[in-house]
């Protein structure tokens, strides 16, 4: 049955009291946790603490998820899910209708996605590893997860590990499926069929493992595997696993543990050329770096040498200049010279004309008296 989140659907109000008919326990509602094809999830608390009560219309379904839950809990060292705690029938005292319920253990932590995209892709491995590991203990007991999806996983705080909470699609190993999503289910992509098998838990891990690098579900073009491939192409951080993922895609693992060993094998493969490629960039940086020193150096070098010319040219400018300056000097004192040299001659020429005057002025005067004699 395709996973209808309205069918089934029970609603109540925060803070009703939900009373066991027979065994008499109390729970208080306190919010809603989610819906599924087979019933309705609220938190409440109850005289232990917090619990998750699951209501549904149906008897059978309630029945049926409580015996599995029983059977997949029973074994302390191999815990698969949380603790059954509960069941009971409640009458609505409003209504005066009749649901049944079981009450289990509350897991408080957050969304597969939500944790991914809040702490790291690469968390993604590791969670998809532990999903695995999970899904071997469950396949050994007899049953497949069904209606696995990332709805259905939710991530524990301190320490961070991967916890199923909806057991709605359990179903016993050769049996047909009864609950399915249809972006998880290998029927909905034409690549098998819904007969209760291992490889139909490992297709929906393979599907998980895409969507949480893709951050979203897709619909079928019709192109079935090809789509499917096309996609895993174009995701940068989906390349490395695209040899991982086929095989999923195709059910060519045996069991949850080959696949979980070759997940590991490809993360080690994928690391190592990680640690290549970081070496490589380290080469590359130490190489540019060198370079980057070097033509440093030079252009030093040619600072330093143009700035030794530029020392250089201003003792040789005083140089130029006092040669300079000494040829104005030169020419200053050759014009001093020939102005001693003409005033001489105008002082001579001055005498000259002086004497000969004063001579004149006497031989005029002793004529002057000669002819007064």
């Amino acid at each position: 049955m395709m996973n209808n989140q309205l069918n089934g659907q029970i609603n109540l109000a925060p803070g009703t009291l939900i009373t066991g008919k027979w065994n008499k326990n109390n729970y208080e509602i306190k919010s809603l946790l989610g819906n599924g094809a087979n019933g309705t999830v609220y938190l409440a608390s109850g005289k232990t603490g917090d619990v998750a009560i699951k209501l549904s219309k149906d008897s059978t379904n309630i029945t049926n998820e409580v015996n599995v839950l029983k059977k997949i809990t029973q074994v302390q060292d191999s815990i698969l899910g949380p603790s059954f705690i509960d069941v009971d029938d409640y009458i609505n005292p409003g209504t005066n209708e009749c649901c049944y319920y079981y009450v289990m253990e509350y897991v408080n932590g957050v969304s597969l996605p939500n944790f991914i995209e809040r702490n790291g892709m690469e968390w993604s491995s590791i969670f998809i590893i532990q999903v695995l590991s999970l899904l071997d203990k469950l396949h050994h007991k007899g049953f497949i997860f069904g209606d696995l999806k990332t709805d259905n996983l939710l991530v524990t705080k301190e320490p961070n590990k991967i916890q199923w909470i909806d057991f709605g699609g359990v179903t016993q190993i050769g049996r047909a499926v009864k609950e399915f999503t249809e972006f998880f289910d290998r029927g909905y992509w034409g690549l098998g069929s819904r007969k209760a098998e291992i490889s139909y838990d490992l297709f929906a891990v393979t599907m998980i493992f895409i969507h949480l690098h893709c951050k979203k579900q897709f619909l079928k073009n019709g192109l079935g595997i090809n789509q499917i491939e096309q996609v895993i192409t174009q995701t940068q951080t989906l390349k490395p696993y695209k040899e991982f993922l086929m095989k999923g895609l195709k059910g060519e693992y045996t069991n949850a543990s080959a696949m979980k060993q070759a997940l590991l094998m490809y993360e080690q493969k994928i690391n190592a050329t990680k640690k290549k490629n970081s070496k490589k960039d380290q080469v590359t940086t130490a190489q540019t770096m060198n370079q980057t020193r070097q033509s440093k150096k030079q252009s030093q070098t040619a600072n330093q040498s143009t700035q030794s010319k530029k020392h250089s040219q201003p003792t040789n400018q005083p140089r130029n200049s006092t040669s300079q300056n000494q040829k104005p000097n030169q020419s200053t004192q050759t014009r001093a010279g020939n102005n001693i040299q003409v005033k001489q001659k105008k002082k001579r020429i001055h005498w000259f004309e002086t004497s000969t005057i004063l001579l004149l002025m006497g031989l005029a005067y002793a004529l002057y008296f000669y002819y007064q004699l």
